[in-house]
């Protein structure tokens, strides 16, 4: 393990964002998990599910990774999570922080319509993350197979933005306010397949054929 990284317990209502949004109806999947589990089943999970993150200005950590996790325990009122400390930066001035931030793929600094800004926009709570319903159908295409999980930062994000030309928001909301119709996820899956997403990270479709003498 790099001499920077190492475990340890800090407050969540401490940790820092790194993005702007996050899918509800993904928080709300996880809420739903957690109040199944048995009090050994949270700990258990708590244990095994540490927050990658940074260590920046003023020490705070901001984290990389989990944020549907730790908006969802936050909501659940955790109050102490693990993090895995990968890179040390706090003695770096805000704005070369952020600027290595960028460097290294741990910051998205792009809202619910998929508009970037200064990376000082980026809510300082996870609390304060706003509803992206592109990215939580971007999630459920994944899970149902439209395409690979894959290692690339943001590739959920990327998704997302090529899925919101192609379907209305009011389209995206369930009759019972929670999760994503089913014939929307549909009919993402297939967009999702189809040779217009080959350039997304992830695609697992088919390339048309070439017609003969084309």
């Amino acid at each position: 393990m790099p001499a920077q990284q190492h475990m340890e317990q800090a407050a969540l209502a401490d940790l820092r964002p790194t993005q702007m949004t996050v899918g509800a109806a993904e928080v709300a999947v996880k809420r739903a998990q957690w109040a199944q589990l048995k009090p050994k089943a949270r700990d258990k999970l708590l244990q095994s599910h540490w927050f990658p993150a940074v260590r920046g200005p003023r020490g705070r950590f901001f984290i990389v990774d989990h944020h549907h996790l730790g908006q969802a325990l936050t909501q659940e009122q955790v109050a102490n999570v693990w993090v895995m400390q990968l890179a040390d930066f706090s003695d770096v001035e805000p704005d070369m922080f952020w600027r290595l931030m960028e460097f290294h793929h741990w910051a998205h600094p792009y809202d619910e319509k998929g508009r970037r800004h200064e990376f000082a926009s980026i809510p300082r709570r996870l609390s304060q993350l706003k509803d992206d319903p592109y990215r939580s159908l971007a999630g459920e295409v994944r899970k149902a197979g439209g395409y690979a999980k894959d290692a690339a930062p943001f590739a959920e994000f990327l998704w997302a933005d090529f899925f919101r030309p192609h379907f209305d928001k009011a389209a995206l909301r369930s009759a019972g306010g929670q999760g994503l119709p089913e014939s929307a996820v549909v009919s993402a899956v297939a967009l999702a397949r189809s040779p217009r997403a080959r350039f997304l990270p992830g695609w697992s479709g088919v390339e048309a054929p070439v017609a003969p003498g084309a």
